[in-house]
């Protein structure tokens, strides 16, 4: 508790930064966390001359268990999609900050194949040269950096490696908690709430509500941190399985931008601003596999095997299940505007290019609003009104909302 109080207060003053700005902080970071891992590996190889058994043993699966290699591995995989279910969820937060609509798409496979790959065979590296050093097998960082620690009697050489180690891996969970974490709640909130809340406001109330959640708990047991995480794909698969058929099968990438920012005569305002054929969908798709995630956590064993299954492929089924729901609904009840977009770009978002691509008329002045509205950031600037700005409703020193903008990372008509 102590430290992730530290850490909280540590992490307050970065949630100052706007999202547009994030780039060099997480590169700088990123880079550090990248060679800290590098040094590591690097010095526990050279110093145990070698890897440990642990590096090449397998895992037998007890004669006594009642569950077999494949559910074992579906379960694994269940956990692994887990940890990364909140950020396809809260993507488009962030790509529509990209300057291009495949620029995302690379810097995503390459983090996750490539970065990912690395991290994982470091970190196996690492820990199978320190269990020839030290004689055990250590898998979380900081335990590890502890046990140097101890095993260099505190000189001044192990204090400044784990320092500057400790560093480096302290900022690169810090940039990835106020980004994923505390700036993606901030957006939510603003949406819901954007008379009051805007995206800093959000990402403050989303960092105090930690406190409630007691995040110290869950790394204290193994197994409850594996629920914890499994739990991410029982209750956000369902919903990503709605986005994805809205977007592209339901709506098939076309949004009318005009109606983003409008309230009751909007498409997008629904029921009183909620979109009824959702709940049940989403509740549909979480209904079968929340009975395996409680026994679970109870450590039920005795629970029949099917609970278990099904919580084993919570996400595909949650997925599979909402999305085919949703499908259908909104054949039988089909909600207004489908196929429909805005003819001309009254918002200066497409450049010509694009806009000539999307078969879409583009702003008069559409070369020099999207240059400096824009900027490579993908926010407006501060600025005074463009000549013909105050006509059309902007009003000097104004901020456009970022969402604006996001029909320019996902396409608003198929193809772009």
């Amino acid at each position: 508790m102590v430290g992730f109080a530290i850490f909280w207060i540590v992490s307050i003053p970065f949630l100052l930064i706007r999202p547009e700005r994030f780039k060099k902080p997480f590169f700088f970071s990123s880079v550090g966390c990248g060679l800290a891992m590098l040094a590591m590996m690097i010095w526990s190889l050279s110093i145990a001359k070698g890897v440990g058994p642990v590096f090449y043993q397998g895992e037998q699966v007890p004669s006594t268990s009642k569950w077999g290699v494949s559910w074992i591995m579906m379960a694994g995989l269940n956990q692994a999609i887990g940890q990364k279910v909140a950020g396809m969820t809260n993507e488009s937060d962030f790509s529509r900050y990209s300057n291009s609509k495949t620029a995302f798409v690379i810097g995503t496979v390459a983090c996750q194949w490539l970065v990912g790959i690395f991290v994982s065979f470091g970190g196996l590296v690492t820990t199978a040269a320190c269990q020839i050093i030290y004689g055990e097998i250590w898998w979380n960082p900081p335990d590890l950096m502890m046990v140097m620690m101890d095993y260099g009697n505190g000189s001044s050489a192990s204090r400044a490696g784990v320092f500057f180690l400790g560093l480096a891996f302290t900022f690169a969970i810090l940039f990835q908690n106020v980004c994923g974490n505390a700036v993606a709640g901030g957006i939510d909130l603003a949406g819901v709430f954007p008379a009051y809340i805007d995206i800093r406001r959000g990402a403050i109330i989303t960092f105090m509500a930690t406190w409630i959640i007691q995040p110290w708990q869950l790394i204290n047991r193994a197994s409850a941190f594996i629920n914890v995480v499994s739990s991410f794909s029982v209750f956000l698969a369902p919903l990503l399985g709605i986005m994805v058929c809205d977007y592209f099968f339901i709506r098939h990438q076309k949004v009318k931008l005009s109606n983003l920012y409008r309230s009751e005569d909007s498409y997008y305002w629904f029921t009183h601003g909620v979109n009824l054929r959702v709940l049940p969908c989403w509740i549909a798709g979480w209904a079968p596999t929340i009975g395996g995630l409680i026994v679970s956590v109870s450590q039920n064993d005795s629970a029949p095997d099917a609970l278990f299954q099904l919580y084993y492929t919570a996400f595909f089924t949650g997925f599979g299940i909402s999305f085919v729901l949703f499908y259908a609904v909104n054949l039988a009840f089909p909600t207004k505007g489908l196929g429909e977009y805005d003819e001309y770009d009254d918002w200066a978002t497409f450049t010509p290019k694009e806009a000539s691509r999307l078969n879409v008329i583009p702003h008069e002045n559409a070369e020099e609003l999207t240059t400096t509205r824009w900027g490579a950031s993908g926010y407006r600037r501060r600025h005074a009104p463009i000549e013909g700005e105050k006509e059309k409703g902007f009003e000097e020193e104004r901020e456009v909302p970022v969402a604006m903008k996001e029909a320019s990372g996902p396409e608003q008509v198929k193809g772009m």
